[in-house]
């Protein structure tokens, strides 16, 4: 008896059936189009782009140009493809035109469908990007699809790691740029550390579309993108001026225990002063007041810090040679944290330890917040309808269904279920051997490598010769893939696999034409072409006659999306196919949810080993099971996502603020800005409004200026004068450090001027956001905890990153006015020494060289003593940075080192 629910779609039909039912007209009218557009010319296909350019110049909308756009495209497919556009393809496009996640099953053509929309939003001159999971699908989707954009006057573009600058920007200023979620990210963060908008790649973030956009959106989403770089290693630095400090008494320096700061006194900093230079770390000409000597300053403070407000035994112990943090409140030691910005390392110093290289995070961005840059977002994939809700809440996507071009004929069995393990594999490789001995090609599912490997060994004992998919050579994997369909062929792969690549019954063409050509390059490829589909064909019948593809799945994902991916591997494009699951009682996801309860139930119906049980009750609570877990990692992801939309809004407004930085000719006005709201700082602080004369600090004022202003004024004179208020004192500290700024600006000549301000701008908000990432990550480690308060940690974070955020910026004004305070034109002599210091070092550099090529170059490929490819404890430890110990040249993280 059929639910009402079931009764009333047949009646009135489902949402989705309305919403591609209304597509209908648009759909004839393309069609309607299309004998006109095949008497065009080739030439006549890109004068039509052309036309279409200026229509939309002139005010014409998107929408208005569709047909013509999609019959232009279609024609431009058939020509340079030999495809002509089904109908549901030019459905997806249209949809995917409307922002939605077009669902198409596997083999409907999902590549070509992109062109459509891309092709249309293109015209528009903003540039389009087309999202894939890898950089083979990447660069073999933008040669293959090129052809059609080229037929159409377009131009198209491919991104890849380690491509040259100048290479990178043309992909990006294509009308369509092919390119992985990865690449695109982090040029999105690289982009935004340049100096100058002449060296940034991306254009404006206008229209893209995401291929197995559940994959990038969803599973890929969990992970942030981060751009960190070591800190340069100051090893040696920090124990060299580790053994100054234990020198200096108590009149070098003030000690402030309850705001934790440590600061040296004048008389402090010329004792520095004269050691540092005895010692050789700082230059004889250079002071401590030199904006050169910043990174010195800085060490020293730390190493003050270090020995005079930190305790060992009560901040931190040494265990094992490192200096593990103890938490002030729990008084339990903190494994893996480390204090930032230089502490910790000074820290180690102090206890001579081995000093570590800190780790700064420069810059990073969720694929959620990356993604939602897009003015126009859209999507295609196998299988979303499950994760329909996350694609609204987050994203504003709209997930459609497209119908299939034909019928679907596979057949999709109900789940089995054993008792153990042994009985499934055991199962498994029975039914792989009936298949196998008909000729009927088997894809085997598993969920991880290990798993992929003990059945591989179980098939091998059985004497079944299969392929085992390496999930991490995309090419490979695209050329198993495509071989899967061909007679008694039997694959095990692993849930990743075969994506982008469909698996043809009876074998590809295309892969067959390129290997008989790698074979023999002299053969003329028409007639290899010609003979390939014949021998495809032919298979072709064999392989339906024996039932098509079968799908064995070996168990379950915590994901309906994964399981339905791997299913629709078979039964494209009408074919016959068949799917079933294997499971047993000790998978993850059945131990997980209840199986005592169903293990209890097996037993009572007294099942012999070996025996399965199937119904279609199982298969229902697994899928609730499965939903049950789907809807807890929404939960989890949401969460995360909330905490990062915080620091998002504050990467916008900085990475904003860097670009009209960078735009601006004369900045002379913000920086002036930024100096009288300093000025207002500290006169509001040491001569607070309505205060009394005698309650004003003007000795602190004093010292303050000269230390934040570098300027060298009689504050105390001007304060003591009748009648004199705040607003006076403001008034001619601003105008004198004006005059200062004029006549320096006059020394240095006006441009040099904007360039040093530009400059220091970008680089303090650079390091200044640094900073606050670092402190952003130490506030979010801890504020869970406040839920222990009854406080929502979440709106705790909000205030909190608000007021952190608000005193960066006000210490990046103060930042800015000290060292354009301390910025000063060279003379004569310190030119002539900047000259030979940098003689000197060049001429280092060049007796340095000789002495390498002296003791002769190692030769490349010449690996290190005892390394061995197959173990990885014979590599030793080199940085991701170093070169690689098998001796190719290449960078450890671009070898072996390559995750």
């Amino acid at each position: 008896m059929l639910g009402l629910g079931t009764l009333a779609k047949k009646a009135f039909g489902t949402p989705n059936d309305r919403k591609v039912k209304a597509t209908r007209p648009i759909i004839e009218k393309i069609n309607a189009l299309e004998p006109e557009f095949e008497k065009l010319s080739d030439e006549g296909l890109i004068e039509k782009t052309a036309e279409f350019r200026t229509r939309i110049e002139k005010g014409e909308k998107l929408d208005d140009l569709l047909p013509e756009a999609f019959a232009n495209c279609r024609e431009a497919a058939r020509r340079a493809l030999g495809l002509r556009a089904f109908d549901v393809q030019l459905i997806g496009g249209l949809f995917l035109h409307r922002g939605n996640i077009a669902e198409m099953k596997t083999g409907e053509g999902k590549t070509l469908v992109a062109t459509f929309p891309a092709y249309l939003n293109a015209l528009t001159g903003k540039g389009v990007h087309i999202v894939t999971v890898n950089d083979y699908l990447a660069k073999r989707d933008a040669e293959w699809m090129g052809k059609v954009y080229a037929a159409l006057g377009m131009t198209t573009g491919v991104v890849y790691p380690q491509q040259p600058d100048a290479e990178k920007k043309g992909a990006y200023g294509s009308d369509i740029t092919y390119a992985t979620n990865n690449e695109l990210g982090f040029d999105y963060l690289r982009d935004n550390m340049k100096a100058s908008i002449e060296d940034m790649n991306q254009r404006d973030h206008h229209f893209a579309i995401v291929d197995e956009v559940d994959s990038i959106l969803i599973d890929e989403a969990r992970t942030p993108l981060i751009i960190s770089g070591p800190s340069e290693d100051k090893s040696d630095l920090y124990v060299t001026i580790d053994r100054i400090i234990p020198e200096i008494t108590e009149e070098h320096y003030t000690l402030d225990e309850k705001a934790r700061s440590a600061t040296f006194t004048d008389e402090g900093n010329d004792f520095l002063e004269e050691r540092l230079h005895q010692i050789g770390v700082l230059p004889e000409e250079q002071t401590l007041y030199d904006p050169e000597s910043t990174t010195v300053v800085h060490h020293v403070s730390n190493a003050l810090r270090a020995h005079k407000l930190f305790q060992k035994d009560k901040d931190y112990i040494v265990r094992n040679g490192e200096v593990v943090l103890i938490d002030e409140f729990t008084g339990r030691m903190m494994a893996g944290r480390r204090l930032a910005d230089g502490l910790h390392q000074a820290i180690e110093a102090k206890e001579g330890c081995n000093i570590q290289p800190e780790n700064v995070t420069m810059a990073s961005v969720t694929f959620q917040n990356y993604f939602r840059l897009y003015g126009k977002l859209a999507g295609m994939t196998g299988t979303a309808l499950t994760e329909e809700e996350e694609f609204d809440d987050i994203y504003g996507l709209g997930v459609v269904e497209i119908p299939t071009n034909k019928p679907i004929a596979r057949v999709d069995e109900h789940d089995a279920v054993y008792r153990t393990v042994g009985e499934k594999y055991a199962a498994i490789v029975d039914e792989i051997k009936k298949a196998n001995e008909k000729g009927q090609p088997v894809l085997v599912g598993t969920t991880s490598i290990e798993k992929s490997e003990e059945l591989s060994k179980l098939l091998n004992g059985a004497g079944i010769q299969h392929n085992v998919l390496n999930a991490r050579q995309h090419e490979q994997e695209a050329q198993i893939i495509a071989e899967a369909g061909r007679l008694g062929a039997v694959t095990i792969a692993t849930n990743m696999a075969g994506r982008g690549t469909d698996i043809q019954l009876g074998g590809n063409v295309d892969m067959k034409v390129l290997d008989a050509l790698a074979s023999d390059p002299e053969a003329d490829p028409e007639a290899l072409r010609t003979k390939a589909e014949a021998e495809v064909s032919d298979e072709k019948a064999k392989v339906l006659e024996a039932g098509g593809l079968y799908v064995l799945a070996t168990e379950r994902h915590e994901s309906r999306r994964i399981d339905n991916q791997l299913r629709g591997r078979s039964g494209r494009q009408g074919d016959p196919g068949r799917s079933s699951f294997f499971l047993s009682l000790e998978d993850d996801l059945m131990r997980i949810f209840g199986s005592e309860r169903l293990d209890k139930v097996l037993s009572g119906l007294g099942m012999k080993e070996g025996e399965a049980i199937i119904h279609p009750w199982v298969n229902k609570s697994l899928e609730r099971a499965q939903a049950k877990v789907e809807g807890r990692n929404f939960d989890i992801r949401k969460q995360l996502l909330k905490f990062d939309d915080v620091m998002n809004d504050q990467r916008k407004v900085i990475f904003s603020q860097r670009r009209e930085i960078m735009e601006s000719q004369d900045l002379s006005d913000v920086t002036q800005d930024m100096r009288h709201q300093v000025i207002d700082d500290l006169v509001s602080e040491y001569m607070p409004p309505k205060s009394y004369a005698d309650q004003w600090n003007t000795e602190g004022l004093y010292a303050a200026v000269l230390e934040k202003l570098n300027i060298d004024l009689p504050v105390m004179d001007w304060a003591a004068e009748e009648g004199t208020d705040d607003d006076s004192v403001r008034e001619k500290l601003q105008d004198a450090t004006d005059k200062q700024m004029a006549e320096k600006a006059e020394a240095f000549g006006p441009e040099t001027m904007r360039n040093i301000e530009k400059q220091i701008l970008l680089q303090t908000i650079d390091a200044k956001w640094r900073e606050h990432l670092l402190t952003l990550e130490h506030l979010r480690s801890v504020i869970g905890f406040r839920g222990y308060a009854q406080r929502d940690p979440l709106n705790e974070y909000k205030t909190e990153a608000f007021q952190l955020f608000e005193g960066m910026l006000d210490g990046l004004r103060a930042d800015v006015t000290q060292k354009l305070g301390q910025v000063r034109p060279m003379t004569e002599e310190e030119q002539k020494a900047m000259m030979a210091q940098m003689a000197q070092q060049q001429a280092a550099m060049a007796k340095a060289a000789d002495d390498a090529e002296a003791s002769g170059p190692s030769e490349p490929g010449t690996p290190r003593d005892g390394f061995d490819e197959n173990d990885p404890s014979t590599w030793g430890n080199p940085g991701r940075n170093a070169l690689c110990p098998c001796g190719s040249g290449k960078k450890f993280k671009h070898c072996h080192g390559a995750i």
